[in-house]
């Protein structure tokens, strides 16, 4: 873990088994060490009934907010695999990603605009407007004029999004990073 000091807290992403995210965060925060379960409302149907439930927005993913002293209690939470490594070293994500992420679970709604903007897979973009904006990533697959697949390079990690086209912009390879 890169660190510039044992206590500037700095935001990681861990590994989770599979559906225990919710056991995870809980622990977490019975230890007293910040974390972010993303989650949203989805609507269930089973044979008998429809029901609202809470599930987690990215599965087997929960992100942590620690200091250097509180890196191996997280790794010693039960269900947590371990954290999510970029270049060989726990991918840090910046305060202004997760901050995102929080406003963008409070949005329910866009608008629809169209654009003559031509996103194809393998091109980098970045969120201009909108509760995720200033968020960028690798365009992986564009699933109609509203619906986006983006791999945010810090978490190795792509997220299914819909927000109109008119909110992405192409980045030159360079911005990227």
């Amino acid at each position: 873990m890169q660190s510039k000091s044992n206590n500037q807290k700095q935001w990681h992403v861990v590994y989770t088994r599979s559906r225990a995210e919710k056991k995870v965060h809980t622990e977490l925060t019975l230890k007293n060490i910040e974390n972010f379960l993303p989650m949203q409302k989805r609507l269930r149907q089973w044979k008998d009934r429809k029901k609202w439930v809470e599930i987690p927005l990215m599965s087997g993913y929960c992100f942590v907010n620690i200091t250097r002293k509180e890196y191996d209690a997280v790794l010693q939470t039960n269900n947590v695999v371990g954290y999510v490594r970029f270049e060989g070293k726990a991918a840090i994500i910046p305060e202004a990603q997760i901050d995102s992420l929080k406003q963008m679970l409070k949005q329910f709604d866009f608008e629809v605009n169209i654009t003559s903007e031509n996103f194809v897979p393998g091109k980098l973009v970045e969120v201009i407007e909108g509760p995720m904006i200033g968020l960028r990533g690798e365009l992986v697959k564009a699933q109609g004029k509203n619906k986006f697949i983006i791999r945010f390079k810090q978490i190795n990690s792509a997220a299914s999004v819909e927000i109109p086209a008119a909110h992405l912009s192409l980045l030159p390879e360079e911005q990227f990073g």
